[in-house]
């Protein structure tokens, strides 16, 4: 008797602790990776000057160079639509990954956003890995829109399985070094300086850096502006989507700027 008693009263006690005492602790760090990146996306859309620097830019850079180039005297071996768009997508990804992400962190870290999600339970991986998973989703939603845009202006790629992995490549890494470099800069800079550094940077590279336009178009500075992350990221995607190539050279490149943004990331980021 005594032995059913105290069985029904471990099996009370489980039943209890299970339905009015649950044991907190934190979500698996995929579910918080998730959930961090969702925000980030929400934020990044929400914001109307990252939208128009996401968005809005680059359509209209694509729209007024292909209507454009005659009139400005561009010429080019192929149709201007096939050359231009590859570029344009290159300048979405740099103004996502570089210049959004950095004025967004820079004032994340000057209103202690940052330092309030480093006592949280996501770990720094989580908080940077969700950050480059919205970058993503942010890049998926700006490759249709300026696609669609060229495609409605005359573009016709015929990349192949080769152009295609090229220019995926070339994203990825583009990405991943502009991002290192925008964390680079919004970790120890004032927000203010983060917000004009950000946007000089962006302009002086979209005017001069062979990202919309291909580096021959720069005559005698041309291999420079290929060592640049925006020239590399455009040639890189050219090559894929014009030529249907990986221009591994290119490649290299972007992992070599990748490799310099995280080993600075990593000495200067302070969380305010």
């Amino acid at each position: 008797m005594s032995e059913q008693l105290s069985q029904s009263s471990n099996e009370q006690d489980v039943t209890a602790r299970g339905t009015f005492r649950p044991e907190p602790g934190a979500a698996p760090w995929g579910r918080q990776v998730l959930a961090q990146a969702s925000m980030e996306a929400r934020l990044l859309l929400r914001n109307g000057e990252q939208l128009l620097i996401a968005v809005v830019i680059p359509v209209v850079v694509l729209v007024g160079g292909v209507l454009g180039a005659e009139r400005v005297g561009l010429t080019f071996d192929q149709p201007v639509a096939d050359v231009l768009t590859p570029g344009v997508l290159a300048l979405a990804v740099m103004s996502t990954s570089f210049t959004s992400l950095a004025i967004a962190t820079g004032f994340e870290r000057r209103y202690g956003v940052i330092k309030w999600l480093g006592a949280s339970p996501l770990p720094r991986s989580g908080l940077l890995a969700g950050k480059v998973l919205a970058l993503l989703v942010v890049e998926v939603l700006q490759v249709l829109v300026v696609s669609a845009v060229g495609l409605a202006l005359g573009w016709r790629p015929e990349p192949g399985a080769v152009g295609l992995l090229g220019a995926l490549l070339a994203a990825v890494l583009g990405t991943a070094a502009f991002a290192s470099l925008a964390l680079a800069m919004a970790g120890s800079l004032r927000a203010e300086a983060t917000l004009a550094g950000a946007n000089l940077v962006y302009l002086l590279l979209m005017a001069g850096g062979a990202v919309v336009l291909p580096a021959s178009a720069y005559g005698g500075v041309g291999d420079v502006v290929a060592w640049l992350p925006s020239g590399a990221l455009g040639e890189a995607l050219r090559a894929g989507l014009l030529h249907g190539t990986i221009d591994a050279a290119s490649l290299l490149v972007l992992a070599a700027w990748t490799l310099v943004g995280t080993v600075v990331t990593a000495r200067t980021f302070t969380w305010e």
